[in-house]
């Protein structure tokens, strides 16, 4: 994982924010419905790119690896900011410094609207960041009219540039997923083997593919392929 500081006021947050080495635009697989997001999210920081894009889903449609695969585009000036994670610091903290960057990521705005010192903050940071030429790139479990937001200046800024919403990935596309993420790591996934895992694993997404993790190690160590029988073995199901 790459660790991304955040700036605060007279030193550094006591929380390091860290970015998957995994959540990158080519370990993403698109949905038919979000395929045309991709080339957005690669030419964001571009002079011609969208200034702000704002991604919205239920948990586990990939907004945050999205988010950090914008920072890993954007390399060094870049920040990744899970709100829900940094929402007991005073907002002034956690955004210092976050305005003068190429590219603002900023993960869970509901966990802070609805605060009026967090939207007044959000307020003024956006403000600054469309001076400074920083671009963002936000998400939500909702659509900028659906957030709960005191603010209604906030709320349109919300909506500056282009808005997507990422679907939840039902079974069938949670295995496609399983089995993409797979021959990503040079391993061979059958469609049985991947309907075994899905119909046994957690329903969000990120659980099931840390179990992939789990599976490429023992994998590995044991020298053997994805059979049904090594899966149940390696998960002890």
């Amino acid at each position: 994982m790459a660790a991304i500081s955040v700036g605060a006021t007279g030193g550094q947050l006591p929380l390091p924010i860290q970015l998957r080495d995994d959540a990158t635009l080519d370990n993403f697989l698109p949905a038919p419905a979000t395929e045309a997001l991709l080339p957005v999210l690669r030419g964001q920081c571009s002079a011609a790119g969208e200034a702000v894009v704002f991604l919205h889903g239920a948990e586990g449609s990939g907004k945050s690896h999205l988010l950090q695969a914008g920072c890993h585009l954007a390399g060094g000036g870049a920040v990744y900011l899970p709100l829900a994670e940094l929402a007991e610091y005073p907002p002034a903290d956690v955004l210092a410094g976050a305005g003068e960057l190429r590219l603002a990521a900023l993960d869970d705005l509901q966990a802070v609207l609805g605060q009026r010192d967090w939207e007044l903050a959000l307020f003024a940071f956006f403000n600054h960041a469309r001076e400074s030429g920083c671009r963002l790139l936000l998400a939500a479990n909702g659509s900028p009219r659906a957030l709960d937001c005191g603010l209604e200046d906030l709320r349109s800024r919300l909506g500056w540039g282009g808005v997507f919403h990422l679907p939840t990935p039902d079974d069938l596309q949670k295995q496609v997923i399983l089995q993409f993420r797979a021959r990503r790591r040079g391993l061979q996934l059958t469609d049985e083997g991947a309907a075994y895992i899905v119909a046994r694993a957690p329903r969000a997404l990120a659980p099931l593919l840390a179990l992939l993790d789990q599976l490429d190690r023992q994998s590995l160590a044991q020298q053997r392929a994805l059979t049904i029988p090594f899966i149940r073995q390696a998960l002890d199901w």
